[in-house]
């Protein structure tokens, strides 16, 4: 492994069995994060990408392979992995204080300094004043952000989200990519992150790893943050980097070979 690396997934595979015969969804699967760094993964749907992520988040065991967190096999999941997924999952009867708190009560962490974490990250995702709305009551841009908010707080060395803007309208989406990059940097978060976006995927990450239909396979891994002048800026900005329309292409060309006809991505 090398030095720097905080993940690494090392010949992972995956095999699903049900009344039907076994499904290889993951074969071989090698791959390193380093610390700090924002990684993302684009393929075809139901090449395995969500499946990986719950293997690294330790909520899924490889058939084959491992996994190791700063040099060490985790032995399930940890609160130095914090998961955030599509579906918000927040408690609808806990305020957004009570969301936020909720991990810290579970490690035992006492209510002042409970309070002092849970309010940091509520004011880190610009939710300040909503403390004390329930679910029902904020938008859905809102929601996500109370569920990274929760993740954010029990200090987790690696954010894992699984499509977690994929249930926005397009501006609120846009809006999360932007603050989601403030918030990587801000933090120093180590990120691995699951899109159907190549759009996303570019905007945000390091490096993109695009993978294979199933069973999946990393096809490619795009580097990008050696590219990404729009870095610190907005979305719009990128949009209009040159160097940000070349790496989209090149990144969607390379998804879209792997695409088989009854499956979709995003198209840039």
């Amino acid at each position: 492994m090398t030095e720097s690396a905080k993940v690494q997934i090392r010949e992972v595979a995956k095999t699903f069995t049900s009344g039907a015969g076994e499904t290889l969804a993951l074969d071989s699967v090698c791959l390193e994060v380093a610390t700090a760094e924002f990684v993302a993964i684009v393929g075809p749907s139901g090449c395995g990408k969500s499946t990986l992520l719950l293997i690294a988040a330790g909520l899924e065991s490889p058939s084959f392979g491992d996994v190791l967190v700063n040099g060490r096999r985790p032995s399930g999941p940890g609160p130095d992995r914090c998961m955030v997924f599509q579906q918000f999952a927040l408690f609808p009867a806990k305020t957004v204080q009570g969301n936020v708190e909720f991990g810290l009560r579970m490690t035992g962490v006492s209510a002042k300094p409970r309070r002092e974490i849970a309010a940091e990250q509520i004011r880190a995702v610009g939710l300040t004043g909503f403390e004390n709305h329930f679910p029902y009551q904020l938008s859905g841009g809102m929601q996500q952000r109370v569920a990274i908010a929760r993740a954010l707080a029990l200090r987790p060395e690696i954010l894992l989200m699984d499509e977690p803007f994929g249930a926005l309208d397009a501006q609120m989406r846009i809006i999360m990519q932007e603050q989601l990059a403030a918030l990587r940097v801000h933090e120093k978060l180590t990120v691995l992150f699951v899109t159907h976006s190549v759009e996303e995927a570019v905007y945000l990450a390091d490096r993109v790893v695009v993978m294979t239909r199933r069973p999946g396979q990393i096809k490619e891994i795009v580097d990008i943050k050696l590219h990404a002048d729009w870095r610190g800026h907005s979305a719009d900005r990128a949009y209009q980097s040159v160097a940000f329309g070349r790496l989209r292409e090149q990144v969607w060309l390379s998804v879209r070979n792997e695409i088989g006809g009854n499956e979709l991505i995003e198209r840039p």
